[in-house]
């Protein structure tokens, strides 16, 4: 593999038993993970975190930071700026309560990942300092689930600042993986004031880093990535500074993009549609216990 490609080893036998349907796919969990931009003098820098090695899901891949939507996040209304939960809705392709959720699990995963809070006292404002015990707390209540963002933001008294967050793209995990998310991708200017750090247990290593340095990086080999991590360092690359990123993200297209394995001239054909770098040629039947293809 001559680039920084994530390709798992089971990947190959997993698409032949799809293809053959002794697989049934597991059904998405909803996720968000966001694109936490900051102006440099040479153009905006990414923040990327590497996953730990020992993780079971894209161990050793760079990331931004994401998760799973709490579903508790569906049912709680909270103290809002920015556009509505409708017109989220209507942006996302959910509902409304859904779209509240999932524009919670972005913030909440900043927050739990990147220690960085878009929400503040009051419509127009961000808080400027999360450090501390009691902030602590809260945050690690957030990772166990033990609380929900709904509630860390109304026992703090916060506004969740939506109009700080623009949905970028829409990925959802193979049908072949075991574990598969529908991922929506935002994209944010780190807010004055506040600092990122690695305050999250699945990252072994975090990085500001400009997307056509990290989009390089992997071309090289040097750094591990899954496809919607190396097409979105690519699509933010012209744009010069945070807020024309964010400016850019109301035109952005949301149709979701799904890995498809197909057989075709005696080879299984795994692409991702609109997004032909990542194309895979396998063997239709293996020719080893981990069997594994080329790229295209």
């Amino acid at each position: 593999m001559s680039n920084g490609q994530w390709y798992p080893p089971e990947w190959p036998d997993r698409i032949r038993a799809l293809a053959d349907g002794t697989l049934t796919p597991v059904t998405p969990r909803r996720a968000a993970t966001v694109m936490l931009l900051k102006d440099t003098a040479d153009g905006p820098a990414v923040h990327m975190l590497r996953r730990r090695a020992s993780m079971a899901f894209a161990g050793g891949a760079y990331a931004y930071p994401g998760g799973g939507v709490d579903p508790r996040d569906d049912e709680r209304l909270v103290a809002w700026a920015g556009p509505s939960r409708e017109e989220w809705a209507e942006r996302l392709g959910v509902t409304a309560a859904e779209a509240q959720a999932v524009v919670c699990a972005a913030v909440r995963e900043t927050y739990e990942e990147a220690g960085v809070l878009l929400a503040g006292p009051t419509a127009d404002s961000v808080v400027t300092d999360t450090t501390g015990a009691d902030w602590e707390a809260d945050r690690a209540a957030l990772v166990a689930r033990e609380l929900s963002f709904a509630e860390f933001l109304d026992r703090r008294g916060l506004v969740l600042r939506g109009d700080l967050l623009g949905a970028w793209t829409r990925w959802i995990t193979p049908e072949f993986e075991p574990r598969r998310y529908d991922t929506w991708f935002f994209v944010a200017a780190l807010p004055e004031g506040q600092r990122t750090r690695n305050a999250s247990t699945e990252a072994d290593r975090t990085v500001w880093i400009r997307p056509a340095d990290a989009a390089a990086g992997y071309d090289r080999g040097e750094l591990l990535m899954m496809p919607p991590t190396v097409a979105t360092l690519r699509q933010l690359g012209p744009y010069p500074t945070a807020a024309d990123a964010l400016a850019a993200a109301a035109g952005r297209d949301l149709t979701p993009v799904l890995a498809q394995a197909r057989l075709e001239n005696g080879e299984l054909v795994l692409a991702w549609p609109g997004h032909e770098e990542f194309t895979k040629h396998l063997p239709a039947a293996p020719s080893g216990p981990n069997a594994q293809g080329t790229s295209a």
